[in-house]
């Protein structure tokens, strides 16, 4: 068997991954990206609605999403359009730099 190994250049480092995984780690904000990914794209008021949540609060949890580079927005007017970003669920499957290797021990 031949062991493949990505190039350590194409995937993102540990801290990016941490800041994803962290991110991930409130329901809240795994309910905004369900959201997001059903709707492909929508504002902070209909986020606010669909989780039932104060704007500030979903406000705060989009930034985390959007600083882990698991949403982008746009801004049209005095709104901001929300939605995936593809490369950052992506980056998440493709983290890993290949197969562990075991130690054994004597």
């Amino acid at each position: 068997m031949v062991e493949r190994w990505a190039p350590v250049a194409q995937l993102p480092d540990d801290v990016d991954l941490a800041m994803m995984a962290k991110a991930l780690a409130h329901p809240a904000r795994l309910r905004i990206l369900r959201v997001l990914d059903a709707r492909q794209a929508c504002v902070t008021g209909d986020v606010v609605v669909e989780l039932g949540l104060a704007q500030s609060t979903v406000s705060e949890h989009l930034r985390i999403l959007r600083e882990a580079g698991l949403i982008q927005g746009e801004i049209r007017g005095t709104r901001t359009r929300y939605c995936v970003n593809a490369s950052g669920p992506r980056c998440l499957k493709g983290g890993h730099r290949g197969p562990v290797k075991s130690i054994s021990r004597r």
